[in-house]
């Protein structure tokens, strides 16, 4: 029987990052992948999608031209399986490369289960399997979309975010079941390829709920302005397919309700982790109240049996899995590290516009009773935005109600957001002040410079005066449940 330092079970990007970390350390690594390698974050997640964004980001600044513009369907499935296929293959040469050159990895494909805590039993699609053994076990088997009982998916008429690349052609009507990143991410694509009427379903008042209200109003208008309706404060009371179609009734808070049509629906209410049929059972790894697999900082309750990305739903983010699995890793074979903290990870919304955010939240400090100043910029005082004819947005930046002025968040709405965000998001991991990010040189005309801009409001010396531009700067302080607004916050 094979032994090696670490197996990994799942092929997706946290277990592949895993491994190569394990590389780094001169570790026999085996990476075990049931279907295919880079699992949902090449075939039906992150990669796909965004591609889509991109694609329908260009086509909505064409159609502000030429208004009547369409884009065949065909091309944009083209991209799709392009950007899909040079993705795959270079993960899979990098694979087999790394087999020929090296005896310390080994892929093999097949369905991992445990046997025990050190041992694996690999199920090949033809029925044969082996055993083999490592001192450490990786679990990365990601998630996938989350089923409702009530609601009969079909993965055509009917599907989650897996079955859009069943489409064969665009719809003239979709509803989209949950206001939440994915949902709104899949209307804003949609919406802004201008062929299909969009219907968004938003069982709370607003859409975008864990977010500030600024930032979901100013994705909310968009999307209507795209055409989109929303359908605020309203329950689902059925899902159906009707003659090749769907058809979903509502109840709204008055009692009213609504039964409408369409060609089309994508239910988009969160992820499970595939933790099924693996043998947890068999060895006790412990699952969590979420039914995912329970960590303390990336170990299971078994002290070799480590779990990373999805398997967690700790984070569902591509480089929140990968940031796991490498750390789990380290703490296998390297030197002793301080834990992972998830309180300032950057994350990026592909909404209309971009939504880029890191740290705490205004809605969070309040609910906390956390005393805070923030300033928000609009993105029409920027010269990047200006020029690119891009000015909706506005930059917010929070930081601790003294004199130190720590940052505690950040959020960034507009055109090339995520280029704003890591510099504050480093001054928030680093503990440091705003001085030294204030007084750089940044380069104009960018983005960023609107992020300087509000950090000279902070220090009392932006070129734009609040008490001037109300209307673009703004600045206040939050305390005890109450903003007041002020001058400037030197």
């Amino acid at each position: 029987m094979e032994h090696y330092d670490l197996i990994v079970i799942g092929g997706g990007p946290s277990g592949y990052a895993g491994a190569m970390r394990a590389l780094d350390f001169k570790k026999k690594v085996l990476l075990v992948e049931k279907k295919r390698i880079g699992g949902a974050g090449v075939y039906d997640g992150v990669l796909t999608s965004k591609t889509l964004w991109e694609l329908s980001q260009k086509v909505s600044s064409i159609r502000e031209m030429i208004p009547d513009y369409k884009i065949g369907f065909d091309e944009i499935s083209k991209v799709l399986k392009e950007a899909v296929f040079e993705r795959k293959t270079q993960m899979t040469v990098h694979l087999q490369l790394l087999q020929h050159q090296t005896n310390l990895f080994q892929y093999d494909k097949g369905t991992a289960s445990f046997i025990d805590k050190n041992t694996i039993l690999i199920t090949k699609e033809d029925g044969t399997s082996k055993k083999v053994s490592a001192d450490n076990i990786l679990i990365a088997t990601g998630s996938r979309p989350r089923y409702l009982p009530n609601i009969a998916i079909d993965e055509k008429i009917i599907m989650t975010s897996d079955g859009i690349k069943n489409l064969t052609e665009m719809p003239e009507s979709l509803v989209v079941l949950g206001a939440g990143v994915i949902g709104c991410e899949f209307a804003t694509i949609f919406s802004n390829f201008g062929q299909t009427k969009v219907y968004l379903i938003d069982k709370a008042d607003r859409i975008l709920p864990f977010e500030d209200e600024d930032v979901a109003d100013i994705v909310g208008d968009s999307l209507e302005k795209q055409g989109a309706t929303i359908h605020h404060g309203a329950s689902l009371k059925r899902m159906e397919e009707k003659n090749g179609k769907v058809e979903y009734e509502l109840e709204y808070k008055d009692g009213k309700t609504e039964v409408i049509t369409v060609d089309i629906a994508l239910v988009s209410v969160g992820r499970v982790a595939n933790v099924e049929h693996i043998g947890l059972e068999t060895v006790g790894v412990k699952l969590n109240e979420r039914g995912s697999v329970w960590d303390d900082d990336t170990q299971t309750n078994i002290s070799n049996i480590y779990v990373a990305g999805d398997a967690t739903t700790e984070m569902a983010l591509v480089n929140v899995g990968e940031r796991e699995a490498r750390h789990a890793v380290v703490r296998m074979f390297g030197p002793t590290i301080k834990p992972l903290s998830y309180q300032n990870i950057s994350t990026i919304m592909f909404l209309n516009p971009e939504v880029a955010s890191v740290g705490m939240s205004e809605q969070d400090l309040n609910k906390k009773g956390i005393a805070h100043k923030v300033v928000k910029l609009d993105y029409s005082t920027n010269a990047r935005a200006i020029a690119m004819r891009k000015t909706k947005g506005f930059f917010k930046i929070i930081v601790t109600n003294d004199s130190g002025m720590r940052i505690l968040g950040m959020r960034a709405v507009g055109e090339h957001a995520s280029s704003a965000i890591q510099a504050v998001a480093y001054l928030i991991s680093t503990n440091q002040g705003i001085k030294e990010l204030a007084d750089m040189m940044h380069p104009h005309p960018s983005i960023i410079e609107g992020v300087q801009e509000c950090l000279r409001m902070l220090l009392g010396k932006s070129i734009y005066k609040p008490y001037v531009f109300k209307d673009k700067l703004k600045c206040y302080v939050c305390e005890n449940g109450t903003c007041t607004p002020i001058d400037t916050l030197a």
